[in-house]
């Protein structure tokens, strides 16, 4: 009876044991959304740098922006990284997220691309301009357009939220058409020649298309939007997730991000503007 004792306890510590080793393994696991290139793709990289900190990476991979925000709200991943700062601002604001940058990775310099149009000169009056859907990005592409003599902006607009309605200048009366979504961008460069497309540099990779050889024009690298890590507020101050930030920070993967891109996406350490 003893012995059936001794072996019952011992089984029992060794489950509870196990238990708890099983929970501290759960602890350093931070799952995290990305988008597939570039981010996902730096964040492999970053995999073994995290494993030497005790912290197993895993990632989610999305291609649809609405959806990362909501997983991460309600708890189905630690933190994401694919969206610039704007964006950012404007899904707390619609929607109510309880979210925070935690730092500053990348830029993809927006491009505008088109099939048979080689050059801002040889745009014609009245062309058609296709952006996406995704109302913060408008602002940017705007000034985009401005800053490469296009268009003229109202003087009185915060660049980033601007809109076509704030075009005060026009001289070759560009239409500007938001309905599609971003992920279909590329689709709409394939099938639409005589077009400008202004196709985030993400999808333009998947598709081989270039930022910097391909693109009519693209945006300088002063550009504001940095892509970032978010994590739920209630999350500001995890150790796992602060270390995330900063392997993606470390020398070693911001070097990867300029050798391995050739200048289409942009390191920038810890800016977050």
């Amino acid at each position: 009876m003893k012995k059936l004792v001794t072996l019952l306890l011992f089984v029992s510590v060794g489950i509870i044991l196990a238990a708890c080793g099983n929970q501290d393994s759960e602890e350093n696991i931070i799952k995290v959304g990305a988008t597939s290139v570039p981010h996902a793709e730096v964040l492999e990289e970053a995999k073994p740098l995290l494993e030497e900190e005790g912290i197993t990476l895993e990632i989610e991979q999305y291609t649809d922006y609405s959806l990362p925000n909501q997983d991460l709200s309600d708890g189905t991943i630690d933190a994401n990284y694919f969206q610039h700062v704007p964006f950012l601002e404007t899904e707390i604001e619609e929607k109510g997220y309880d979210i925070v940058n935690l730092g500053g990775v990348h830029l993809e310099p927006m491009g505008v691309y088109s099939q048979n149009i080689t050059s801002i000169d040889a745009i014609e009056e009245g062309t058609e301009v296709v952006i996406s859907r995704n109302v913060p990005d408008h602002g940017r592409i705007l000034s985009l357009f401005e800053s490469n003599g296009l268009i003229t902006l109202a003087e009185d607009v915060k660049k980033s939220e601007a809109t076509v309605d704030d075009i005060i200048e026009n001289p070759l009366n560009l239409t500007f058409s938001a309905d599609v979504n971003p992920e279909f961008l590329i689709e709409t460069y394939q099938s639409e020649e005589d077009v400008l497309v202004a196709i985030n540099t993400n999808y333009a990779i998947e598709a081989e298309l270039s930022p910097v050889d391909d693109a009519l024009f693209i945006e300088s690298d002063d550009s504001l939007y940095v892509n970032i890590v978010v994590a739920n507020t209630a999350d500001e101050d995890d150790e796992n997730l602060n270390k995330l930030v900063e392997v993606l920070q470390s020398e070693e993967i911001q070097n990867f991000i300029t050798e391995n891109y050739n200048g289409e996406v942009i390191a920038v350490g810890g800016s977050e503007e």
